[in-house]
């Protein structure tokens, strides 16, 4: 049993620290993942706060301790698309937010062409890219969060890596021949 999992159990029994301690291992990837929904800092904090709230209350209703990373991560996002749907309105991803999350070793030309092309994908295949290269969740994980089925997550990959493609290679050819 992992350290994590053991964590969990202790969560579940009601020990506070332990729950603390599993939230702060995981809070800069909430962070980073309501920051993708809200665009910016103050309203991603609000979603990491409440669903860190939430997953407190219900930390009991846990079936799975080995599944606590996704079961905090689709809290998160039903909290991010609840506020969203409070505030009526859209979300773009503007080119900070992806720069943000991609790794510090990749160039700034790289981070703001990839931020940009991710920019003008739709929610959906933003969100999937992102559990799936970003988070490393696999498929029925990334369904399980999203309430979608398997085959429509794949789906959604392989349009948004063809978009992708489509987008990237039209900015470096325009770039390199200017």
């Amino acid at each position: 049993m992992t350290d994590s999992t053991q964590l969990v159990y202790a969560a579940i029994a009601g020990d506070e620290q332990a729950f603390e301690q599993l939230i702060m291992h995981e809070s800069e990837k909430l962070y980073k993942m309501a920051y993708l929904h809200m665009q910016n800092k103050e309203d991603a904090l609000d979603v990491v706060q409440e669903a860190t709230f939430q997953a407190f209350l219900s930390i009991k209703q846990l079936k799975e301790p080995s599944f606590f990373n996704t079961w905090l991560v689709k809290i998160l996002i039903h909290m991010a698309y609840k506020m969203l749907e409070k505030q009526k309105r859209t979300v773009q991803l503007p080119d900070e937010t992806i720069q943000f999350i991609l790794e510090s070793n990749q160039s700034e030309e790289v981070a703001i062409d990839l931020s940009a092309a991710l920019s003008n994908l739709n929610t959906d295949y933003r969100n999937c890219i992102t559990l799936y290269y970003f988070y490393d969740l696999p498929i029925k994980t990334i369904a399980n969060v999203l309430g979608k089925p398997p085959s429509t997550i794949k789906t959604h990959l392989r349009r948004a890596k063809i978009q992708l493609k489509s987008v990237l290679e039209e900015e470096y050819y325009a770039k390199r021949f200017i």
